[in-house]
């Protein structure tokens, strides 16, 4: 009898014993326990790898595109300068040329009002001494002046103009582009006569209404005689000026600085020209009288 009441108290401590561990294990699961401790915080979830690999990606996509547009900025602004300094360069040449057509205009206009006084002090000495000879004399030296028959000295410009004397390395390359052609010289001599030149010479040669500047083979011909390089081009007139002619940008010295030709520019204040003294004969041409005279 003792032994049946005691196996059955065994038993129910065993019971109870399984329904605790079950009850145990049933709360494990849910994150809940029996005996009142509070559940053990679970780890945080750190970033996955591709997760952080693709966030650097993406900052570095946006640091890329930021430094191209502040680039693209900047070449913005340097080209925008750049076409301002350029529109102001031109205006400042155009201002430039302004300027000496106005001064020329006005220096013709003094002119013409000297050649009035000139025409009245004539027609005065004339009445009052009748000496015409002076006033043919005084016109005769003018003449003579302006047409290149006198030596004259005066401040300029003096020019040297040389060949090229680099290599040339191009293959198939003409080398005639290389030396000074009469168009070359033409070129030089027009811009000084724009500038207001009042005597030009070319190698002691003084240039007439008839002179020519011509290709004569590997020589230019002037006033019928033959020159080789280098080429002396001597003017009297606003040094400053015809030096400005010839160094403005997209001018003559500066196209011809593209093929190696060498001009070389300096500033005199007595520029010595020797007058022509060649052989003259107009065989056509003639002065036309006016109506009533000659007969």
């Amino acid at each position: 009898m003792a032994d049946h009441e005691w196996n059955q108290e065994f038993e129910q401590e065993n019971g109870q014993s399984s329904d605790k561990q079950l009850s145990v294990r049933e709360d494990a699961v849910t994150g809940e326990v029996l005996d009142g401790n509070p559940p053990a915080s679970s780890p945080k979830e750190l970033p996955p790898v591709e997760a952080k690999r693709s966030f650097g990606f993406g900052v570095f996509l946006v640091c890329i595109l930021f430094g191209f547009l502040v680039s693209m900025q900047f070449k913005s602004v340097k080209v925008s300068n750049n076409t301002i300094t350029s529109s102001q360069l031109r205006a400042e040449e155009l201002q430039s040329l302004l300027n000496k057509e106005r001064a020329k205009n006005q220096e013709l206009y003094e002119e013409l009002l000297r050649s009035k006084d000139d025409l009245s002090s004539y027609r005065q000495m004339a009445l009052q001494s009748g000496d015409y000879a002076a006033v043919l004399n005084s016109e005769l030296t003018r003449a003579q002046l302006a047409a290149g028959f006198t030596d004259v000295v005066g401040p300029g410009l003096i020019i040297t103009m040389s060949d090229s004397a680099g290599q040339i390395t191009e293959s198939g390359a003409d080398s005639n582009y290389y030396i000074i052609h009469d168009n070359d010289i033409l070129q030089v001599v027009n811009e000084l006569r724009d500038a207001g030149a009042e005597a030009i010479s070319i190698n002691g040669e003084r240039l007439l209404a008839t002179s020519e500047i011509r290709c004569a083979g590997s020589t230019i011909s002037v006033n019928n005689n033959r020159y080789v390089a280098p080429y002396v081009i001597c003017a009297i007139g606003d040094a400053e000026g015809m030096s400005s002619a010839l160094r403005m940008r997209g001018g003559v010295i500066e196209q011809l600085a593209i093929w190696g030709i060498q001009i070389e520019l300096q500033k005199s204040d007595e520029v010595l020209i020797a007058g022509y003294t060649g052989k003259t004969s107009f065989q056509y041409a003639r002065e036309r009288l006016g109506e009533g005279e000659g007969e």
